[in-house]
């Protein structure tokens, strides 16, 4: 059964930030391994001065004697019976054995400091992303859909930090942020969780839900919060098309019907299967680019150019290439392309 506080954090939405965290074993074996080299240092330098210091027990400064000054002063026990007698040992004790009691009380009082502290570093943390979140591509959903969603635009130029995760599965917002991305553990359709994202910030939005209703009302509430926005949508169902491109999505992706293609394409012929498969792994084999139209091919027709067109892109419209005729200013080329 949800506590009210995953309710709260479904409805409001958590933030959380990639890190990189340190195993509390390594975390404290590395203080120990600094403290002892503090007390090895303060114990070479009290046998340098050991003429200076007095043992009132037998007069005599051994290295057992250091040992045990440098650990009674650096824990600010400070027992009295070993003292600094002389005007160097004394200035010795001022300049170099007082700031290493200070780093070795920080030191071991750093673990309980660290926790104090951590939510205000988070916080600072936090503010600092959202002040630089701007242009950047918000994915809803961390399945297989929305991890290759991102992966393809990295492999297209898109840096990491471009990047935003939203879902509703605390394993997935973890996962994202093992992968290095900001995440939102959230319920997407409403509008307080797309704000944290910073949605009316946003250039894309990428709707990969589990489900076509949940894919309706995220791209519902986004186009409301951000009517500027490329809005893209993967659905189950080509029922639910048109619901999506009524509430202004700019594109839409039936997974279903298009695996079915798929299924029937390579049952006719397994070969040609595989070629949409190379054009749909980005970077290996064949590849789909997108270019304007150069003044030397304007008047021209698709099949004249130097790269095979398969569309062309006018007025915000994918033509197919048997209609679209001559090329004109501004249009774009969709071709298929080979990495060099």
């Amino acid at each position: 059964m949800a506590s009210v506080s995953d309710h709260l954090g479904e409805t409001r939405g958590h933030i959380s930030l990639p890190e990189h965290r340190v195993q509390p074993i390594k975390q404290i074996l590395r203080r120990i391994g600094y403290a002892l080299l503090m007390l090895a240092a303060t114990v070479a330098i009290v046998m340098l001065e050991r003429d200076g210091y007095k043992d009132n027990y037998d007069g005599d400064m051994s290295w057992l004697d250091a040992l045990y000054y440098s650990t009674v002063t650096l824990s600010t026990t400070g027992y009295g019976d070993i003292v600094p007698v002389s005007n160097a040992a004394r200035l010795t004790n001022v300049v170099l054995i007082t700031p290493l009691r200070i780093v070795f009380v920080a030191l071991l009082v750093g673990t309980t400091f660290e926790v104090l502290t951590r939510r205000t570093r988070d916080l600072i943390r936090l503010n600092r992303w959202r002040s630089t979140l701007s242009g950047h591509t918000i994915v809803v959903g961390y399945g297989t859909k929305g991890y290759t969603a991102i992966q393809t635009l990295i492999a297209q130029g898109s840096e990491p930090e471009e990047f935003v995760v939203i879902d509703l599965k605390r394993e997935l917002v973890a996962e994202a942020n093992r992968d290095g991305y900001p995440a939102i553990h959230g319920d997407a359709t409403r509008s307080a969780v797309l704000r944290k994202a910073n949605v009316t910030n946003a250039a894309r939005v990428i709707v990969a839900a589990d489900r076509d209703d949940a894919a309706v009302l995220v791209s519902l509430t986004v186009r409301q919060l951000n009517p500027a926005c490329v809005l893209v949508a993967s659905i189950r169902e080509a029922e639910n098309e048109q619901l999506l491109l009524n509430a202004g999505v700019n594109a839409v992706i039936t997974s279903a019907e298009a695996a079915g293609r798929l299924l029937g394409v390579a049952a006719r012929s397994p070969a040609i299967s595989e070629v949409f498969n190379d054009l749909l792994i980005h970077g290996e084999g064949l590849d789909l680019a997108e270019r304007e139209v150069t003044a030397a091919e304007v008047g021209t027709l698709p099949r004249d150019c130097d790269q095979p067109v398969i569309a062309v892109l006018r007025g915000g419209k994918a033509l197919p290439y048997a209609q679209a005729g001559k090329l004109a200013a501004g249009d774009r080329l969709v071709l298929v392309t080979s990495p060099a």
